[in-house]
């Protein structure tokens, strides 16, 4: 199965989180699994970093390419469908980063690993 991590799923992963759930864990985990990151994903990241809302715990150049590659993740490229898919989602969400992996996992028919129970809003399957 073809998964899309959110950007908290990715992290959580990564820095063995807690609050990390064993279903998602295990589809993490799972070697059948081809595991995808949004390239929104590191955006969103870079303007937390930024903003003092986040600490990755080092710097933020190579952080993104050490653990993609660690981990056997691949990222997901915004196409032109994707964009033009997030003109047409309700505001049932309002984060810009979140409703772009929406409109990713809508067009591409994907679900998305993620906690976040506004994603069930959208046409979008959504496991946790």
């Amino acid at each position: 199965m073809t998964l899309l991590l959110d950007t908290c799923t990715v992290l959580w992963f990564w820095w063995n989180d807690p609050q990390l759930s064993p279903a998602a864990l295990a589809l993490i985990c799972d070697p059948n699994n081809r595991k995808l990151v949004s390239r929104a994903t590191p955006w969103e990241v870079a303007i937390k970093v930024s903003q003092k809302k986040l600490d990755i715990g080092g710097p933020y150049r190579g952080f993104f390419p050490q653990h993609m590659s660690r981990n056997n993740f691949e990222w997901l490229d915004t196409t032109d469908d994707h964009l033009a898919a997030l003109t047409t989602l309700p505001f049932h969400h309002k984060d810009p980063f979140d409703r772009h992996i929406i409109a990713q996992a809508s067009w591409e028919d994907i679900p998305v690993v993620t906690p976040d129970v506004a994603f069930d809003q959208y046409p979008v399957r959504r496991l946790w």
